[in-house]
């Protein structure tokens, strides 16, 4: 889509710190947000969508191969500030390093293998910019069954529940949380707050859970248009196939 428009949002912060296993021996050498898509790094179409709707400043999270990611994007023509995370336990624990650049500021989060289109980083930080009162705001698909990611009911638009990983055929809801988030720097005491969920690690998506309980206010942005989380190889073909 041409033309996306422009956010006030001027903040970014972008996690790329996974080896991404589901891609085989394709990340043997490489980081997964590397790969090549359409001729460039996919994490590289990331920021350029995000510079295209007026982000002025990035925060990315590394780890895994983090010297070709740094190298590559070292003297990019928009202010990029590196930082490790170690260990990799988690999008919680990767976000919470953001705290001194993100500042007073909203900002928008997502993750250098989710591809979509910029008009979805347009409706997000609109969403969260109407409506001063909302401490986040999530992106969401439409899907089937929300088993693989995490589920999300609202009610006009305001989120009432988040389930990280519900089993399949479970969900009552199509809204399946598509990795890109609004936040307010409120987000930070929530962060801070965080245990390791069953599987080990900080997830973001807890945080949603925490604020709803305080009767915080969290918002959905749907996303529509071309989308893809690119955790497998199929993913990564099906990108480079597209004409």
């Amino acid at each position: 889509m041409n033309n996306p428009g422009k956010t006030s949002i001027r903040r970014a912060v972008v996690l790329a710190a996974g080896r991404g296993k589901r891609m085989g021996e394709f990340t043997t050498e490489t980081p997964k947000t590397m790969l090549s898509v359409r001729g460039k790094p996919m994490l590289e179409h990331v920021l350029n969508g995000l510079a295209e709707v007026g982000i002025e400043s990035f925060f990315l999270v590394v780890g895994y191969r983090r010297e070709m990611i740094e190298e590559h994007f070292r003297n990019w023509r928009l202010p990029i500030e590196f930082r490790v995370q170690d260990p990799v336990d988690g999008t919680g624990s990767a976000t919470r390093l953001a705290r001194e650049f993100a500042g007073n500021e909203p900002f928008l989060l997502t993750y250098g293998d989710i591809i979509c289109e910029p008009h979805a980083y347009i409706r997000c930080a609109r969403e969260l910019e109407e409506h001063p009162e909302a401490a986040a705001v999530l992106g969401v698909r439409d899907v089937d069954d929300p088993w693989q990611g995490a589920a999300v009911y609202e009610e006009g638009g305001r989120v009432t529940r988040v389930i990280e990983k519900p089993p399949r055929g479970t969900s009552t809801t199509r809204w399946n949380s598509a990795g890109l988030d609004g936040l307010r720097p409120v987000a930070f005491s929530y962060l801070e707050r965080l245990q390791p969920s069953a599987r080990g690690e900080y997830e973001i998506t807890t945080i949603f859970e925490m604020m709803l309980n305080d009767n915080v206010e969290v918002r959905i942005s749907p996303m529509e248009g071309l989308w893809r989380d690119v955790g497998r190889p199929e993913d990564l073909a099906a990108l480079n196939d597209k004409r």
